[in-house]
């Protein structure tokens, strides 16, 4: 369980600085800072679960191999 810590870890950096390139201010409508931040929050928790979830379900099949 550990090593998905440590993926969780590498994986939530890599999200983070990924979605710093994405302006999502430019889809919401003025004056709606609290919801484009909730709606960042949100897009980064649900990529760190899949790609998380992804990169060790790749590592658990070829560690079966």
């Amino acid at each position: 369980m550990s090593g998905k810590i440590f993926i969780y870890i590498i994986v939530s950096i890599l999200v983070i600085w990924s979605l710093e390139a994405v302006n999502i201010n430019s889809i919401f409508k003025k004056n709606r800072v609290i919801q484009a931040t909730t709606f960042y929050f949100l897009i980064a928790l649900s990529m760190i679960y899949l790609v998380t979830n992804f990169v060790y379900d790749i590592y658990m099949t070829f560690k079966l191999i």
